[in-house]
């Protein structure tokens, strides 16, 4: 009986020091998943910031570029009234008219920075993608139509590097989200379940993901 004791008291010790062994190894590879996960993340971030950067690069230099061509122009075409006050193109006042809209539709998507994401809600207390970026723009005077796969295909798609504070990019080859240009790279949007309406790099998944910018008014 001894013994037969002796050896249950042996064999649960094997038992338990074994699961102890499993349960540090366990600890371990948790450990490491969640570095390289960590890791992964970084790659993402840093690569998207990159991005972002570039693009802010690549803006401010076609902004600069226009405001020279349209001195010029000013200087060689333009013309003073016997009032003293000189015409403005066309396209100026076309530009002007989108800023102050987008300035309207961007504050509006900044105040609801920090509520949460809710599939087919349209506000006031949460919002899902388009929900979003209908509600801003509507602020703006502008009526968006309610899914992705119809405010894609209303205004004027542009390409990605001429894109604007106010426009609409949209993502995924099934365009399933799109968010709310706001400059240097970056958008707001409500992203998923369980998230919140918040500011993110647009290249948040890589240019990759990126299917179309659209300037809705």
């Amino acid at each position: 009986l001894t013994t037969t004791q002796s050896a249950l008291r042996t064999s649960k010790a094997d038992v338990q020091r074994k699961l102890a062994e499993a349960r540090d190894l366990l600890s371990k590879l948790t450990a490491e998943e969640k570095a390289r996960l960590a890791a992964i993340e970084k790659k993402k971030q840093e690569a998207a910031d990159r991005k972002a950067a570039e693009l802010a690069q690549q803006q401010a230099a076609a902004e600069k570029k226009a405001q020279e061509a349209a001195a010029r122009q000013q200087t060689t075409t333009g013309t003073t009234a016997t009032t003293g006050t000189t015409g403005t193109t066309g396209s100026s006042a076309t530009d002007s008219s989108y800023t102050a809209k987008a300035d309207k539709a961007l504050a509006f998507a900044r105040a609801q920075v920090g509520k949460p994401y809710v599939w087919g809600a349209t506000g006031p207390g949460s919002y899902d993608c388009s929900g979003l970026t209908q509600a801003a723009w509507k602020t703006a005077g502008v009526d968006l139509p309610r899914t992705t796969w119809d405010q894609v295909n209303v205004g004027t798609t542009v390409p990605l590097s001429d894109i604007k504070p106010g426009d609409l990019v949209f993502f995924y080859d099934d365009i399933s989200h799109v968010g709310l240009y706001v400059g240097n790279g970056m958008m707001i949007h409500a992203p998923k379940p369980g998230a919140y309406v918040r500011e993110e790099s647009i290249f948040y998944g890589g240019e990759s993901i990126i299917h179309s910018v659209v300037r809705p008014a």
